[in-house]
């Protein structure tokens, strides 16, 4: 089963949006799969600045 989506409104350039429409008429992949991609490695690369678990052995203040 697909996951819930929720709606949202970004602006992007005339060339950005040229450029997703070639690829989505060579590919035939929705504009916004590629854009959801794109926000996954936006994600992915500033992991570090994200709230998120611990692991074991890093941030304690027991640690000597």
């Amino acid at each position: 089963m697909a996951r819930k989506k929720i709606s949202t409104t970004i602006y992007i350039t005339p060339e950005q949006n040229e450029r997703l429409k070639l690829l989505n008429q060579r590919t035939k992949v929705p504009i916004a799969v590629y854009i959801r991609e794109g926000i996954d490695m936006v994600l992915e690369k500033h992991r570090d600045n994200l709230p998120g678990q611990l692991t074991l052995g890093t941030g304690g203040s027991d640690e000597s």
